[in-house]
This record gives C-alpha cells, structure tokens and sequence, in this order.
C-alpha cells in the first residue's frame, strides 16, 4: 500500500513525479478516445484532464485519486450532444459543476454512499454494455445507428458489412488493440510494469497503420484553442428546455457517485488520509465548472488512472497535479500527433474498458447470496440499455427502495383457535407492501366464532394498514386487544385511535 506523507522531500518527491508521468501516459489515449466516441473534438477529452489534473488535484478532498473525464459518462454525452448539439455541452457541464458545489457544501456528499452498490454496478454495467455495442461500429470503421437498442439490433448487420480493405483493416487494428490490452500484463519482464497497455496497443496500432500503410481513418485535429467554446449568458437560455434539466441532474448523480465511490475504492488502496467526501465533492464540481466555461466534457475521479497513481507509488497530490501538466505540456506542444492515432485503436481501448465495467464476475455469487441485488443490478443495466441512463438509474434506485423496504417490513401472523374464539397476533412491521398478506390470512378464518386481533407486538403499522385493519374489524365484529394507550386510557378509547396516523402501536397491557 502507498502511504500519502506530508511535505515534499527529495525521495517523496521523485516518486510523485514518476507517478505523475504513468498516470499521464495512461490518461492521454483514454482522455483522446473517449472525448472521440462522445461526438466532441478529441482535444476536449485532454481539456478535462488538465483541469482534473490542475485545478481538482490541487484541491481538498481526496489524497491520490485522479480526475478527468471518464468512460462512464461517454454514452450520456453522446446522447446529450447527439440531441442538444454540442454547444449546449458547456452550459450542461456548468451546471452540473455547480450544482456539485452546492450539495458538497450543505454535507450531501456522504449521502452519496448511501446509494445502493447494486445501483451503481448496474449502472456501469448498463453503460459498459451501451458503450461496447457503440464502439464495436467504430472498430469497423462505421458510425454507430444512434440508441443502445438499436446498437444491439443493428449487431448481426455490422458483421454482414465487413468486407473490403478498409473495414478489414480497421477491425484488424481494432481488434489488435482490443488483445495487447488482454495480453500486456502477462509479458514477462519489467516493460508491461513500466509502460501502460493502452499506451503501448495505441502506439502499437498507430505504428502498424503507418508501417503497412493501411487504409485506417485518423481522429480528426482540430487545435487546442479552436475546439474550445467559452460559455456566454446566452447559453443559459438553453435551461428552460426540461429535457436538459434531466440531463442535468444524470451528469451530477452519475459523476458525483462514480466520483466517491472511486474515492472510497482508493482509500482501501493507501494507508495515508482518508477522503473528505463533501470536499471532494464541492473539488469534482469545481472542475466541472471550469471545464463547463470552456465547452470542455464533465469530469469525474476515474479508478482507472487512480489505480495506476497509487500503484506508482504516489505519495502526495503533487503526483495528480504533475499529470495536469504533462497533458498541458503535450497539447499544447505536440497536438499533431493525435492525428496519427487510428480511430480503430481508440475504439478498441474503449471496448476493452466497456468490458471491464460489466462485474462479470460478481454476478453469479451475488446470485446465490443476495437474489435481490442481483435482480436490481441487472434490471438497472438492462433499462438503461433499453431506454437511457436517467431512466434506467431512476428504476434501479426506485427497485432498490422497493427492495428495501418489502424485506424491512416483515411481519408475521399468529394464529390461536379455541372453541370460543380465535386470537390472531401480529409482530414485526406491518406496511402496505404485506396489506395483501394480512387480509388474505384475517379474510380466510373461520366465521363461527369472534375473532381477537392483537397488534400490541408489532414494532410499526403505517397508515395504510391501520385504516384497512380498522375497516376489516368494523366489517367482521372482530375485537382489538391493543392494551391500553400511552396516556392510560382504556383500551376501547385507543382502539378509536387506530384509525389515525399515531406514533406507533399502543404498547400490551
């Protein structure tokens, strides 16, 4: 584990500084490939990283994990680009930045770890799956039919259209690209713990391209500064659409908790100081802000490269902010070598972090141990894919409450006969989600003798259950056997106030 330490000796120094170059050779073909597959000029994906680099990582918050714009929000970009244009991108990054300031300073930030895990797996898987059926088309050479369903539909078509030099070609490259990534790790030797995988199947497509001269498509360059569009108060004018305000609001539960759940993962990585998450959130939206002013993508901290800053042997946030200006340094200086990267190469990179993003893995024990998570992860994944990544996190969150909330209100009914009358006890919670249980088992007694109902166990009955309890006891004669109330009126007064909202069920006798 990698130990943050304080102040900026000569030997904590150079191991942020060799750090800071891994983690900038690791950021430069993803922050390039994932502004390319969000439909945005590539030099605002490296925009985002010197922002996430410069200002976010000078920032409080979290000690070594790194900030940029991330695989996770590519499909949500694309799908806001695709239907808002890209001018509106700034005004919606803004926003969300400013919005993320808002809920860290009120304390919201730790209330992003109470999202359910299920959720966000779901949700990453539903974005990997989402993504890898985009970039599949990029692989060929094509450009994607638009919506994740009809990526996947459109699947079967694509295979049928590769045919001729330049498709093959491309899936050559791409694929090529998709198995360094697999591979790079199980080289023998010190090169794959020195030099990243994307790095190396980047320079490696690029290299093979230009050796075979193959008739690969390049990304398109367009400049540092031209593909940059300042925000104006003109663009604020776009909010009164509510299609973007829903937008809106995904960026900032997308980024916000994929942002402190990463914080959270790294934390278990070092032994140094632990995140601050309202500061680290009010840090991510400080970035979005700024990145929001220039038309640049949204940020989030990205495990990916925060992994490769502690492994690295980061000790300070000297390390993250070094990357910042490394990817300074490269765009402004070297912008004509994004023009040699083949677009196939870039796509199979994000293939390969699509892949990663589904939990194959976790799914079958996470089956056997805890069914309803498993069904909420898959429902959220598979909504998304189907309709968009609001609705779909929307579902799981709400599946995830409905989860909850049927386990947390078991109740369980105790059936006495005797000749002169039947007794039935309740205990646990009583809510509307076990109505049906309830009535179903009072309903079906016998109707030849009275009928006792005692509630003086249960440890809660909401409003919904006293009513229809109270009706079922009218309609059937039953007697009640609720003790007395808490001001120690007798026991046919306190019946009386069952048909009320009270603080809860009158303690036995």
């Amino acid at each position: 584990m990698s130990s943050p330490h304080r102040g900026l000796r000569p030997d904590v120094l150079s191991r942020d500084v060799l750090a800071s170059i891994v983690v900038f050779l690791v950021a430069v073909p993803l922050c390039v490939g994932i502004a390319v597959a969000s439909g945005v000029p590539a030099e605002l994906g490296l925009v985002t990283g010197i922002v996430g680099g410069l200002v976010t990582g000078a920032m409080p918050g979290s000690s070594l994990q790194v900030s940029g714009p991330a695989a996770g929000l590519t499909v949500l970009v694309y799908e806001a680009v695709t239907t808002h244009g890209v001018a509106a991108l700034g005004i919606l990054v803004l926003a969300t930045g400013i919005l993320q300031i808002g809920l860290g300073l009120i304390g919201f930030g730790r209330w992003f770890r109470a999202i359910s895990t299920a959720v966000v797996h779901g949700m990453l898987a539903g974005i990997g799956l989402v993504l890898i059926s985009s970039q599949l088309y990029a692989v060929a050479g094509f450009s994607a039919p638009g919506s994740g369903l009809d990526n996947l539909a459109g699947l079967p078509d694509l295979f049928t259209r590769i045919h001729g030099a330049p498709a093959i070609s491309s899936c050559a490259v791409g694929v090529g690209t998709i198995l360094v990534l697999v591979l790079w790790k199980r080289i023998p030797g010190r090169l794959p713990r020195t030099l990243p995988g994307p790095l190396a199947a980047v320079g490696l497509a690029t290299a093979a391209v230009a050796v075979f001269d193959l008739p690969v498509a390049p990304i398109e360059v367009q400049g540092l500064i031209d593909s940059l569009r300042l925000t104006g108060l003109e663009d604020f004018g776009l909010l009164a659409d509510v299609g973007l305000l829903g937008v809106i609001l995904a960026f900032t539960l997308i980024a916000s908790a994929e942002s402190l759940f990463s914080a959270a993962a790294v934390d278990r990585m070092h032994d140094g100081p632990r995140t601050h998450f309202n500061k680290e959130l009010v840090a991510q939206g400080t970035g979005n802000t700024i990145c929001g002013l220039v038309g640049a993508l949204p940020m989030t901290a990205v495990i990916v490269r925060s992994a490769a800053n502690v492994q690295a042997g980061a000790c300070t946030k000297a390390s993250r902010i070094l990357h910042g200006v490394w990817l300074l340094v490269f765009a402004a200086l070297f912008p004509a070598m994004l023009g040699l990267i083949p677009v196939a190469a870039l796509a199979g990179i994000l293939v390969h972090a699509g892949a990663k993003l589904i939990p194959v893995t976790t799914i079958r024990p996470l089956w056997r141990e805890h069914r309803g998570e498993a069904v909420v992860l898959m429902v959220t994944a598979l909504a998304i894919v189907l309709t968009d990544m609001f609705m779909g996190v929307l579902l799981g969150i709400g599946l995830a409450v409905v989860k909850t909330a049927w386990e947390t209100s078991a109740v369980r009914l105790d059936i006495d006969e005797r000749e002169d009358r039947t007794t039935v006890s309740l205990s646990g919670s009583a809510t509307f989600l076990r109505l049906p249980q309830i009535l179903d088992t009072l309903e079906a007694l016998p109707k030849d003798r009275p009928v006792e109902l005692d509630l003086s166990q249960l440890r809660h009955l909401d409003h919904a259950c006293r009513t229809a309890l109270q009706a079922w006891s009218t309609h059937s004669g039953a007697v009640r056997l609720d003790g007395p109330a808490r001001d120690g009126t007798p026991r046919e007064a306190a019946l009386a106030g069952l048909a009320r909202d009270g603080e809860g069920p009158p303690r036995a006798r």
